[in-house]
């Protein structure tokens, strides 16, 4: 099977990707409003692009009317965000999280989320998140109905316990959920692991792995 992609729409194009490119990591993403309201949405168009300078990039869809949504808007408003990644006790909640709510409202009450202070932005971070990464926004890419927001980590929370401190391997017992599509996740427990080969040793001498 083949498609155009100028050709099919956009209902389809999403469908296809979505489902085909998986599994995705989860941004669940946490701002401040200018009105002091709290905003938490999860965004799986999203990924760490690169470590100097350390940037993460997630794609925030615009309402039918052109207007950003919620996250969007407060993050192109305050210039900062904070990526929180989700683990399975805090599936449920995120997934909540998913559902359109006015921007009044706050998720972290609707979902029972704890509001914890950042160290360098003023958006809260989630505190039942096992790793919660601070960012500014670096560059906006806007596109016809989404904008494609970088942002420049500036300061990394992690669970006690996920990261050994002297040698900053992370535990296997870190596993966050991945994206499937619809109302599909999966866990990231079952790992398969390859024979060295020369990349893996290169970055094993330059402190990497």
């Amino acid at each position: 099977m083949e498609w155009d992609f100028a050709a099919l729409g956009m209902p389809g194009r999403y469908k296809l990707l979505v489902a085909l490119v998986t599994p995705r990591p989860i941004a669940f993403v946490s701002t401040r409003g200018r009105d002091g309201v709290d905003n938490a949405a999860p965004f799986s168009f999203f990924n760490v692009l690169a470590e100097d300078p350390p940037v993460v990039i997630v794609s925030i869809e615009r309402r039918r009317d052109g207007r950003p949504k919620d996250s969007g808007r407060n993050i192109l408003e305050t210039g900062e965000f904070v990526v929180n990644m989700v683990d399975e006790a805090l599936l449920e909640r995120m997934h909540l999280c998913s559902v359109e709510f006015p921007p009044e409202v706050s998720e972290f009450a609707e979902a029972g989320l704890t509001a914890a202070p950042a160290a360098k932005v003023g958006a809260p971070r989630i505190a039942e998140s096992p790793v919660s990464m601070e960012c500014r926004l670096h560059t906006r890419v806007p596109f016809e109905k989404r904008d494609l927001l970088i942002g420049e980590i500036v300061w990394l929370h992690v669970r006690d316990g996920i990261v050994d401190p002297e040698t900053l391997r992370v535990s296997a017992d870190y596993a966050p959920v991945g994206r499937l599509y619809a109302n599909l996740y999966t866990r990231t427990r079952d790992r398969v692991a390859l024979d060295q080969n020369a990349y893996v040793e290169a970055m094993r001498q330059l402190g990497r792995v």
